[in-house]
């Protein structure tokens, strides 16, 4: 019992923790006081049957808050043992998905009964937790995958949670072979080696890792592991010359693109087999349930709404296009002025000769290129400036640097503009396409 609350109550999993009836902390010994009371009052034997029941509660990545979590197992639990039980709730934040484990003494608080497992409980107890997500407008698992034997599919199989890679866990072993202080590399290949890594040498000093189950070695090299995990790297860690390398994150699956329906009516036509209408027929069934998932996810309940939303990114969009046009303009015309500025500021003096020298052809004929650099520096000083006070070059300098911060932070919002226009007309002509609607009026084809 111990060995499992200390688990759940693990501080660097632990993100939210609640209970009732009991204190966490002391968890162990308040629900060994209860069937210590008991047995005192029915002359039961306690030690038969289990001593707790743990529940584990998983939710959708990125769907809810720690506390929110938590919360929502404490109303499982609470409504799972009536408030007759003992329980306190843990939420892990560990993996992926943010879950619960939720212990509950299998003695009644008041000593009346104890609980017992009963066929189908699992069952039961998924049909309450769904009930609870779904009132509280989360995710659920319609149809559970199964294993081959019969059981159901662990829950980060379910969501496609993948182990981490060889080259994760060469990472991993390496940072864990370097706390341990070795003292020096060949200490740090001997650790290595100990912990499961089979340590490889190649020509011209080369090393590499064989990580357990994996057939092709990982090497030794920033290029393949990430800055700070050379070989040079890791003797200036055991030297204690730099700091630990820090983990580079695994690459995330990229969201799902939403593309427009295809009309596959219109497809067959030109002659496209049954092979092709079976493959848009369930590449259409993805769309919509891709932009479903988008109506819930930005609670769209209504066609307006999704009109209206559609509409506002299309603004957003073209109202950031206007921005980084007018300010990528404004740079161009400072770099513009600055390099005139400067050709200026280079061909006067050639300029003060000429005229000096009463506009001699033979001096024009000597200096040609440099007086044609300096009349187009006066001519796009005189039209970028239009009469106004030509600014120091510091000034200038600045503005171009400010300018062009200010372009790098809105390319940025124009590509995340442009991604969320381009996703939301989609989803839009998509729900068009399934309702029937073109332009507010119904589509008379399909009628027909």
């Amino acid at each position: 019992m111990e060995d499992r609350f200390t688990y759940g109550l693990n501080p660097e999993k632990l993100g939210a923790v609640s209970s009732y009836l009991c204190d966490p902390n002391t968890a162990p010994a308040e629900f060994l006081l209860v069937k210590s009371q008991y047995h005192a009052e029915t002359g039961r034997a306690v030690s038969r049957g289990a001593l707790f029941f743990q529940i584990r509660q998983a939710f959708l990545p990125g769907e809810v808050t720690a506390e929110e979590a938590n919360r929502i197992g404490y109303e499982t639990a609470m409504r799972w043992t009536k408030g007759k039980y003992q329980f306190f709730v843990c939420t892990h934040t560990d993996k992926a998905h943010i879950h619960n484990h939720i212990y509950f003494n299998a003695t009644a608080f008041d000593r009346s009964r104890k609980f017992h497992n009963f066929i189908g409980s699992s069952f039961a107890l998924r049909r309450l937790s769904d009930r609870v997500c779904i009132e509280h407008e989360l995710s659920v698992i319609q149809n559970p995958c199964q294993h081959s034997k019969g059981r159901f599919l662990h829950y980060g199989q379910w969501i496609g949670e993948k182990p981490p890679s060889a080259k994760q866990r060469v990472r991993l072993a390496i940072l864990a072979a370097l706390e341990k202080k070795p003292t020096d590399f060949a200490d740090f290949l001997r650790l290595m080696d100990e912990s499961g890594f089979s340590v490889k040498q190649g020509r011209g000093g080369v090393i590499s890792f064989l990580a357990p189950g994996q057939e092709k070695p990982t090497r030794l090299r920033a290029s393949t592991l990430g800055a700070g995990f050379d070989p040079e790297d890791i003797k200036a860690v055991i030297a204690g010359e730099r700091p630990l390398p820090e983990m580079p994150e695994e690459p995330t699956v990229p969201p799902r693109r939403v593309n427009l329906i295809i009309d596959i009516q219109k497809r067959m036509a030109q002659g496209k087999g049954p092979a092709y209408e079976r493959w848009a027929k369930v590449y259409n069934l993805k769309q919509m349930a891709a932009a479903l998932q988008y109506l819930q996810e930005h609670h769209l309940t209504d066609y307006a709404a999704l009109t209206a939303s559609t509409e506002a990114a299309v603004d957003h969009f073209h109202k950031l296009s206007d921005e980084l046009r007018t300010t990528e303009e404004a740079l161009s015309k400072t770099s513009e002025l600055m390099a005139a500025t400067v050709d200026y500021a280079k061909t006067r003096p050639v300029f003060d000769g000429y005229k000096a020298a009463r506009y001699s052809k033979k001096y024009l004929a000597q200096h040609e290129a440099e007086l044609a650099t300096y009349r187009a520096a006066k001519d796009t000083m005189n039209t970028r400036l239009n009469g106004a006070k030509l600014p120091k070059i510091e000034a200038l300098k600045k503005s171009r640097r400010e300018l062009a911060g200010q372009k790098k932070e809105l390319y940025a919002e124009y590509r995340k503009a442009q991604a969320d226009m381009r996703q939301a007309v989609a989803i839009k002509a998509n729900i068009d396409h399934l309702l029937g609607v073109t332009d507010g009026r119904e589509n008379k084809a399909q009628e027909r």
